[in-house]
């Protein structure tokens, strides 16, 4: 069942600009709804949490649409990950120490770089007396406590035995081991890393440092700094001599399970994964580290896990969130790998009288996968053997040789200086010619898409239900109806004056304070707007999320919630206000388009909707001719909370409200009202228009907008 919660994430008296609830002849006329009456639009009502018992995706049916959502799941991950564009490859100055000898196999401790000052560290498990490259296996461990050096406890691993979990005491008391020693005896080397803030993973705690809403605004998150790691790591398997570059695979557990199949989904490296109890239509990852802003927005982690189709891929369940996977994931998965005709490539099995775990009867499964797929060449099936543990306090990479670096940084050093990266990342993107600004939509274009939507819909996937004509002015028609995406249960009030004049074009003209603003007290439209339909103009205006007729005099509006512990558990499955609003715009703009009998569209944007209107204008390509808002000073280096109703996630890591405005080049775009706005937003809309050679179609004003000039610069 949804729940009954509004997420969108502002009180009233930050949602609607005053003076938007008028009890006149004007708030009457341009009603769509009865007097009192507010929109039943499914988004006051449900939202997505990542513990919802079901999360339902359903995969495209042939393999020409599954191709293309899967190249857009590729970038959601990454743009939600913060890892869009990838930042620079440093060296990782590597450091190998400290080799114990077990006979078949060592282990060595491993740190390097993943970032400069940021240290990733692990195990390396080698096998001995092996002929030519061998096979290389990530291993994120998970959520265990103490991460890699997980002990259970005698009395825990006693009652796995007795459970018939484990057949040793050694890989019960200390499963992690058990899965590298198990996989260095067939032939692979292993390389087991530590989460962020996990075993020798300094000074970083695990779930800090990157819940507040500056590190949203830049995409900074735990989950994107894990990922990287995970990236990095892969590059240091790769770049051991002993290790076959074309035999790769990864697996994990638990978190250890996301880390998998992210991996999996944004790096084409991995040849074949195995994530453990994790991937699920349940709950989704309750950790930071397993959660991102935009990234489950539409999809599930089976929609993340397809990505990796057709490579093979398996997973196990247990009596967790995971226990359904057979019924409810597997035979998505295998739609999607029947495509490419692999069906046998995905395979799933839970065992329900185990609580979560990476036990030995998961562990053996993951070896025969491997073994298959990895070519390993071992008979079968597999039975993992007993072997001896190294205490924990043997496997830290750091001792009296090998101190913890001076140079580590905390936190909020490493966001100073992915700040400063995602910047410089930036200043490099800013075009000096077509070229360039054909790489600048390609990167911000992609992040915008993600961030706000796909542009301007179809007409056939918008629903539209009339609410009753009437006549607005000797020379126009009101219609009125109620709007939004087929099947999504959207919808919000729209009105449409169409002129008795022959069509010249349309008007979509949206204002921050509701679609009554349009209106003379009187009930007349506003002079401006009768310039337009004189000139024959079709005008749209709409409420759209919470303006107009969403709120009430008499109460405030609910406010759509943010979990305050870390925004990402919001944003990461539910749309922000900003984007919702952005999201109505273009819904007008294809109901709109149809009555404008194949002539302009030009878009209005005023009364605290200017920027809303301008990064629609952003995402809708060339379909726009013109634009016209007063953006109120506004900037996105002044949003200071995540329940701010401008809260965008990823806003400033591209270019702030002119970043994302630039992608409108060459189209006339006029902004004014900007006395206040950062002018280091602004900078990248100049570089875009000089790029486009239509610098003269870019006008930037510190003076508001007169609804007078908005009149005039259409008609003339």
């Amino acid at each position: 069942m949804p729940r009954l919660a509004l997420v969108l994430f502002i009180a009233l008296s930050a949602a609607a600009p005053r003076g938007s609830i008028l009890a006149s002849e004007r708030a009457a006329v341009s009603r769509v709804l009865p007097a009192g009456q507010t929109p039943d639009d499914a988004r006051l009502t449900t939202v997505r949490t990542l513990r919802d018992a079901y999360h339902p995706w359903t995969p495209p049916a042939t393999l020409e649409e599954w191709q293309r959502e899967r190249a857009r799941l590729r970038e959601q991950a990454l743009v939600s990950n913060g890892l869009w564009p990838l930042p620079p490859r440093t060296p990782l100055e590597a450091v190998i120490h400290g080799r114990i000898d077990r006979g078949d196999y060592t282990i060595e401790k491993v740190y390097f770089q993943s970032h400069p000052g940021h240290y990733v560290t692990g195990n390396l498990y080698r096998p001995k007396n092996i002929d030519g490259k061998a096979a290389g296996v990530l291993c994120p461990h998970g959520h265990w406590a103490n991460g890699r050096f997980y002990d259970a406890g005698e009395q825990a691993a006693r009652q796995q035995i007795e459970q018939g979990a484990e057949a040793h005491l050694s890989g019960a008391r200390f499963p992690l081991q058990a899965r590298m020693v198990g996989l260095a005896r067939l032939g692979c080397v292993v390389f087991h890393y530590d989460m962020v803030g996990y075993a020798d993973s300094k000074p970083i705690p695990h779930r800090e440092g990157f819940k507040d809403a500056h590190a949203g605004l830049w995409l900074h998150n735990a989950m994107g700094l894990q990922t990287w790691n995970s990236i990095r790591a892969l590059d240091f398997l790769l770049s051991l001599p002993d290790v076959d570059p074309n035999r790769i695979g990864v697996t994990g557990a638990s978190g250890g399970g996301t880390q998998t199949f992210m991996l999996a989904a944004v790096d084409d490296r991995p040849h074949v994964a195995f994530p453990a109890v994790m991937v699920s239509t349940n709950m989704q990852g309750g950790c930071v580290c397993e959660n991102a802003d935009y990234l489950r927005q539409g999809i599930n982690n089976i929609a993340l896990a397809a990505v990796f189709a057709p490579k093979p891929l398996a997973m196990s369940g247990a009596d967790d969130w995971t226990i359904d996977i057979e019924t409810k994931g597997l035979p998505e998965l295998k739609r999607v790998y029947s495509l490419y005709g692999k069906p046998e490539h995905v395979a799933a099995r839970a065992w329900p009288e185990f609580k979560h775990n990476y036990n030995q009867r998961a562990r053996e499964m993951m070896y025969g996968w491997f073994n298959e797929h990895l070519e390993l060449g071992a008979d079968g099936p597999i039975a993992e053997e007993d072997f001896e543990p190294v205490p924990p306090a043997e496997l830290t990479v750091w001792d009296a040789q090998h101190p913890f670096p001076d140079d580590a940084l905390s936190a909020d050093q490493l966001r100073k200086y992915l700040t400063k990266l995602d910047e410089q990342q930036f200043s490099k993107l800013l075009p000096e010619d077509k070229d360039g600004l054909a790489e600048y939509r390609e990167i911000v274009g992609t992040a915008a898409r993600v961030m706000l939507g796909d542009g301007i819909p179809s007409a056939d996937e918008v629903a539209a239900k009339p609410a009753g004509e009437s006549d607005a002015a000797q020379s126009a028609r009101l219609e009125k109806s109620l709007v939004g995406r087929k099947d999504r249960g959207e919808a919000f009030p729209l009105i449409t004056l169409r002129p008795a004049k022959p069509v010249v074009g349309a008007v979509v003209w949206i204002d921050g304070r509701g679609k009554q603003t349009l209106f003379q007290e009187d009930g007349r439209p506003i002079a401006a707007v009768r310039k337009l339909l004189e000139a024959g103009y079709v005008v749209a205006s709409a409420d759209v999320l919470l303006t107009g007729e969403f709120l009430t005099s008499e109460s405030a509006a609910p406010a759509q919630k943010v979990d305050e512990t870390y925004p990402g558990y919001t944003f990461g499955y539910n749309r922000p206000l900003l984007a919702n609003r952005v999201r109505d715009i273009l819904t007008v703009a294809a109901q709109v388009r149809g009555k404008a009998q194949g002539k302009p569209l030009h878009f209005v944007g005023t009364g605290g909707a200017g920027a809303w209107v301008l990064l629609a204008r952003a995402v809708s390509g060339d379909a726009v001719e013109q634009t016209l808002v007063d953006v109120a000073g506004f900037g996105f280096k002044n949003v200071e909370s995540a329940s701010d109703p401008m809260y965008l996630p990823g806003a400033l890591k591209y270019g702030g409200l002119g970043g994302l405005a630039a992608l409108a080049a060459p189209g006339r775009l006029v902004i004014a009202g900007t006395d206040g706005t950062p002018l280091s937003e602004l900078g990248a809309l100049q570089a875009a228009y000089r790029a486009a050679g239509a610098a003269e179609r870019l006008s930037v004003e510190t003076k508001p907008l007169a609804a007078e000039t908005i009149a005039d610069q259409l008609t003339n």
